[in-house]
This record gives structure tokens, sequence and C-alpha cells, in this order.
């Protein structure tokens, strides 16, 4: 089981897939309410397959990630990336990443 924290809130579930479009989250294709938020900040505690974000401050998952895309906001992956990460403006710090990392507007570091 993955958890999942938007803003303070906890999300226990397995899902493999997460979306934050706006103020909407969306897990496996499934609509999770939320409190309305100025800043959105992501953290998942687990692995996961796939997780994109439109607009965030920062996005970090405690597990391995297999893609991760996100038009602003750092990124932070405390293990390692099978897939691509891409961000048009932030950060990103991960360990190896078996595809390419790309952002237009940020630093890139490796965890090693």
């Amino acid at each position: 089981m993955n958890r999942v924290t938007i803003n303070g809130t906890t999300i226990v579930t397995s899902g493999r897939s997460i979306s934050v479009v706006g103020n909407k989250v969306i897990i496996d294709g499934k609509e999770v309410d939320l409190p309305d938020a100025k800043q959105i900040n992501v953290s998942v505690e687990g692995s996961v397959e796939k997780l994109e974000v439109d607009v965030c401050g920062k996005i970090s998952v405690n597990g391995n990630v297999g893609n991760l895309a996100s038009q602003s906001g750092d990124v932070e992956v405390s293990g390692n990336v099978s897939g691509s990460i891409q961000t048009l403006s932030g950060d990103v710090i991960c360990g190896t990443v078996g595809g390419n990392i790309s952002t237009m507007s940020g630093d890139v570091k490796n965890r090693r």
C-alpha cells in the first residue's frame, strides 16, 4: 500500500497512477476529494508507476517511480526512476534514471 499526502491529507491506496490537476486528485482514474489550498505539495510513501502533477510547490517520492511529469515544482525521488522525469520549472533530485530527465528551468542532481 502507498501513502499519498497532499497538503497534509493522507490517502492510503494501492493506486499505481496518480494525477493532480488543479485541485483535483485522481488515483487510478477515481477522483479523491481534498480541501482547497493555495499551494499544493505532494508526497508519496511507496513506489508508483505514474505521477502527473500540473502545478505544485514540491513533489517527493519516498520510493521508486516509473514516469513523473510536472509543469512546475521541485521533484525529489529517494529511489530510482525506471522511466523519465519531465518538468518545465523546478529542480530534480533522484537516484538512477532509466529514461531521460528534462527541465527547462531548474537543476538536476543525482543522489549518488
